[in-house]
């Protein structure tokens, strides 16, 4: 589920976010591959969101980014996130999803746009039930947060510091930064919110509100990466 709600109105006040919660029970996670189906999918935008690239290849934090290894985006939709990040730093990059009709976008994205290095597969799997054989140098969440429960927050930070090597990086593009609501999806976020679930294994190393973003995201998104301490 990347790249998620393009608008410039408060998810809360769409018609298509009530037409969403009327489809999706984040608490039962088949109910995506509904969305899929009945295209109600406001958070495919086509393409990878500015703050990523910022923080990669800007690299406003001086962060030391792997260039070999293993990548994961969970709730990764149509794959773009998956295949910016096989093709810009030559990782091998894994995406998560759900929904079969978003995982099948998703290999014809990559069909679509042969990588010059690094690889990317996509697999139908409940990332919290997600056993690889390896762990990852790099991990993106962009708006998987707040497509799960927020009672399951915690269990989200448990899984991420069990997917990520010693040293690895967790990046967490905080959206939608909007008024509160009382249900998802979108859930409730403010960039405070990932710290209980995260700090007992990351060290939060960057933390700001990116330079550029999508027309409709300007002032309700914030970059903040965490890399995750030695056990």
């Amino acid at each position: 589920m990347s790249d998620l709600f393009e608008s410039d109105v408060p998810a809360a006040q769409q018609p298509i976010f009530k037409t969403l919660r009327e489809i999706v029970n984040t608490e039962v996670t088949s109910t995506w591959e509904d969305a899929w189906k009945a295209k109600v999918t406001p958070w495919d935008a086509g393409s990878v969101q500015p703050p990523l690239p910022e923080v990669i290849e800007r690299n406003p934090g001086g962060i030391e980014w792997p260039k070999s290894g293993h990548a994961l985006v969970p709730g990764c939709g149509a794959g773009y996130d998956v295949v910016y990040l096989a093709s810009t730093l030559g990782l091998t990059a894994v995406g998560l999803d759900a929904s079969e009709t978003a995982l099948e976008k998703a290999n014809a994205f990559i069909k679509a746009n042969p990588l010059p290095k690094g690889g990317a597969t996509f697999e139908l799997v409940d990332f919290f039930t997600y056993k690889p054989d390896h762990g990852f140098d790099l991990i993106y969440d962009y708006t998987f947060f707040v497509a799960i429960p927020p009672s399951r927050r915690n269990e989200w930070g448990k899984k991420m510091a069990e997917l990520t090597n010693p040293g690895g990086y967790l990046v967490t593009l905080v959206f939608p930064i909007d008024p509160w609501v009382e249900s998802g999806p979108p859930h409730y976020v403010r960039p405070e919110h990932y710290d209980e679930p995260l700090s007992f294994a990351f060290d939060k190393v960057f933390d700001r509100i990116p330079e550029k973003s999508s027309p409709t995201h300007v002032g309700r998104e914030r970059m903040v990466v965490w890399k995750r301490k030695a056990d």
